[in-house]
């Protein structure tokens, strides 16, 4: 049977004469932190003075045990029964990831050179043992040396991240900082076997009429040509064997009335085991385990009125998919543990997304990404790496990208959350739009790669899944990329240039990226920026804000419904976060109200990698903001919305649950001091997935700045106020606060716009439960409290009250 031995002890990072205890998997900066040798580059402006860790060489060695057996030429066969005191006649070094380029040397012995953070090596190291050097290059001689080879390419960032594989935004991004890392990331091992061992699988799973499938093609790597090695595989009750032909074999397992995995808040999730065994002589060689689920996945393409469409299907059902952006969890993604992905998303989850795109910046996930993704329902969306600039087809790279796709693809394929190949992140727009097609005068950009190469391995790999060519994309060059009527859509010219009520002027087929910034909570910002006096444009704030006139944007943006703070940051940091869950439920509210014309919003973006101002939902230290808590609302089965059709003032009834929607709701015009000028008690019905408009009538209809529109039904409610807040003559906020055991109670005494709980400035692991809400006269909300427990002085309610911010009076 094989026998893996996992290598995470005993390593040493070598430099400069220097030697360093190492973590493996891990990365030279986390050792470096380990070892008291940098600061950390999340703190003030750390960043900068750690710049010289990514324009170096670094060597990572441990003492490799004797290992049996004996190394044979490629294609002679191995004496069947020849071992050392292990038993097996092989033994593999394996590197499940290393970040990237580098020499692997076994007692002075070159076993290979590897270019590729995006895929796994293997090296045969029978019967050799001793020093084991793993000698990494720097990142940017490598890039650099084959940008010099092949010619400088467009790119919306100055670093030269196209002319290696390896995590792009490792080089900074608008909202990452720039840490070029190097080391072995991922797990490392040997593997001891003998006659046989199982190379790939390739799962293809469907289901049809309640026929469930798997059909396993496997390759498998021998040490004797002549030994008969039979497939054994199991599902269930299902059971099937069959012989191998050479180096290949496959075996097919059917499963009567499957039970169908779906999307969260479709059905459940079940999955079933599969296990794989190849035999010999009635002896176990290796075993291969997975678990997958049974669902159907198809995109609606199709050409209709409105242009054309981009609707994901599953188990035949049509789905506005309710999706977030994710990008790497950390800089350093070794950092990234199971229960950390977990973590982050069960937070999606609970926030009524239903759908994560992987950008196409980063990385392909750990297993423990998509193995969660499966139990919890969320679709994934995955992106092929390439993102934001022309990427060279000219080898090195081509041969990489193709080994990296074909790898990927089929160590993926399990997963039925996996739902979507994407061949790219903006790389077709900016060819036609940021003046790429003048400069590159017919070099090659990576057009080949999104129309050839990748839809090529997928269509042979994984024909169970749709492939799109980038996002944006309008699915052919007789429509500009970023066309709103033609496939996916980013919406970026909002945030870049105009008002989030612009988001209103269009409905684009399917909104791939859209988003508005805020800086993270104020325990991060305490954490990230130790001893600075906090300001807009503090020295700290300013390196932790990385996006192009961030600063500008978010004051010009603010300036438009507030007057911009002067001189009072916890006014700024409150009014920045409400701007951002405004701006993001303006596009939301909208684009559901247009379901199935529009067929899917993926918000710029849930999580974040580091502490910084960005358009994440979730900082960098993993507290949610605000815009977090609106996503539930925004994301949920049932949302009322107002809105405009044809100049008239219409309630949106966006019903996405199984369920018709029935319901009398009451509609009430009132005065900002709290009068109710006008109600109605009126009916409201939306059939299960549908959208249903329901006309307000006029004299309900706010006028002028002192009037606003209440609509409450079911625990819903929706407010239209007809003019932005520094036209409204809001009252001095006045409210009780009681404090108790894990909650604290607001009760209104006037209109309290947007209050929130920043529990974190009560202590920073304390944690609310309620994000952004309004309060009418009267009424009263209980916010539940974690972490966090009141002074037996009594000073609690004080506490509460720094911590509690509204709307107020613009002055």
């Amino acid at each position: 049977m094989l026998d893996a031995t996992p290598l995470t002890e005993g390593w040493t990072l070598r430099y400069d004469g220097r030697a360093l205890p190492a973590a493996v998997p891990g990365c030279v900066h986390t050792d470096l932190l380990a070892a008291g040798v940098i600061p950390d580059p999340f703190l003030g402006r750390n960043e900068t003075e750690v710049a010289w860790v990514g324009r170096r060489e670094w060597t990572y060695e441990t003492e490799l045990p004797t290992t049996s057996g004996s190394s044979s030429a490629p294609d002679s066969p191995k004496a069947f029964g020849a071992s050392g005191s292990s038993g097996h006649e092989q033994t593999d070094l394996v590197f499940e990831g290393l970040d990237t380029s580098a020499e692997i040397v076994l007692d002075g012995q070159l076993l290979g050179r590897v270019r590729n953070m995006h895929r796994s090596h293997r090296f045969d190291v029978t019967g050799m043992s001793g020093r084991l050097s793993v000698r990494f290059a720097s990142a940017y001689t490598e890039a650099e040396a084959v940008r010099d080879r092949l010619g400088d390419r467009p790119n919306a960032y100055p670093e030269p991240f196209p002319f290696l594989r390896k995590m792009a935004c490792s080089f900074g991004w608008d909202w990452g900082p720039t840490l070029v890392t190097a080391g072995i990331w991922r797990p490392v091992r040997l593997e001891h076997w003998s006659t046989a061992r199982i190379a790939r699988v390739r799962p293809l799973v469907t289901v049809e009429d309640g026929l469930g499938r798997v059909e396993l093609a496997v390759d498998v790597e021998r040490t004797r040509v002549e030994a008969d090695l039979t497939l054994e595989a199991r599902i269930g009750g299902a059971r099937v064997s069959a012989a191998v032909e050479g180096t290949s074999g496959s075996v097919r397992l059917d499963v009567p009335d499957v039970a169908l995995w779906w999307p969260r808040g479709y059905g459940e999730q079940p999955l079933y085991d599969v296990e794989l065994t190849l035999v010999h002589d009635g002896t176990r060689l290796d075993v291969w385990r997975r678990h997958v689920g049974f669902r159907s996945v198809e995109l609606d393409r199709s050409t209709d009125a409105h242009g054309t469409g981009f609707t994901l299907v599953v188990n035949g059902t049509r789905l506005f998919a309710r999706g977030v952006n994710w990008i790497p969890d950390d800089v350093f993604p070794s950092r990234i543990t199971r229960e950390r992905y977990r973590e982050r998303l069960t937070q999606a989850a609970e926030a009524g997304v239903d759908l994560v795109r992987i950008w196409g910046g980063g990385i392909y996930e750990s297993e423990d990404f998509y193995d969660t993704c499966d139990e919890l329902g969320l679709l994934v969306w995955q992106d092929f790496p390439f993102a934001c600039a022309a990427y060279p087809e000219e080898q090195p790279l081509r041969g990489e990208v193709e080994a990296e796709a074909r790898e990927n693809v089929v160590r993926l394929m399990p997963h039925p959350s996996l739902v979507l190949w994407n061949g790219n992140n903006e790389n077709l727009w900016g060819f036609r739009d940021w003046g790429w097609e003048e400069r590159l005068a017919g070099e090659s950009w990576g057009e080949g790669y999104y129309l050839g190469v990748l839809p090529r391995v997928v269509a042979e790999l994984d024909p169970s899944r749709p492939y799109t060519a980038g996002s944006p994309w309008s699915g052919t060059w007789d429509h500009h990329p970023n066309d709103p009527a033609h496939g996916t859509h980013h919406s970026w010219d909002v945030w870049n240039r105009e008002d989030y009520a612009e988001y209103r002027a269009n409905v684009p087929r399917f909104v791939a990226e859209f988003g508005w910034q805020a800086p993270p909570a104020y325990a991060t910002l305490r954490r990230a920026l130790p001893g600075e006096e906090l300001a807009p444009d503090s020295p700290g704030m300013l390196h932790h804000q990385k996006a192009d006139d961030g600063n500008g944007k978010l004051e010009r943006g603010l300036a438009r419904h507030f007057p911009v703070p002067e001189g009072d940051f916890d006014r700024w940091h409150y009014l920045m976060q409400v701007n951002q869950a405004r701006a993001v439920a303006t596009g939301i509210e909208h684009w559901r109200s247009h379901w199935p014309v529009c067929a899917g919003t993926i918000v710029w973006q849930l999580n974040d990698c580091w502490p910084v101002t960005s358009w994440a939902a979730i900082d960098g230290d993993g507290r949610p903001k605000p815009l977090y808590h609106e996503l539930r609302r925004l994301y949920a089965d049932r949302l009322l919305t107002f809105q405009s059709r044809d100049g008239a003032l219409v309630l949106a009834a966006v019903n996405q649950a199984a369920g018709d929607w029935s319901t009398s709701l009451r509609l009430r015009r009132m005065s900002v001091d709290g009068a109710v000028v006008a109600e109605a008690d009126l009916a409201v019905a939306a059939t299960a997935r549908t959208v249903a408009d329901l006309r307000v009538p006029r004299e309900l209809e706010p006028l002028g700045p002192k009037e606003f529109l209440v609509a409450d039904t079911d625990r819903l409610r929706a407010l239209h106020f007809p003019v932005p807040d520094r036209e409204i003559p809001y009252p001095q906020p006045d409210f009780d606060v009681a404090v108790a055991p894990g909650t604290v109670t607001v009760t209104a005494r006037t209109l309290v716009r947007d209050l929130i709980l920043q529990a974190d400035r009560l202590t920073p692991a304390a944690r609310a439960d309620t994000g952004l809400v309004t309060l009418l006269p009267g009424e009263r909300i209980t916010i539940g409290v974690r972490g966090w427990e009141a002074p037996d002085d009594g000073s609690g309610e004080a506490a509460v009250r720094s911590a509690l911010y509204c709307v107020e009076p613009t002055r």
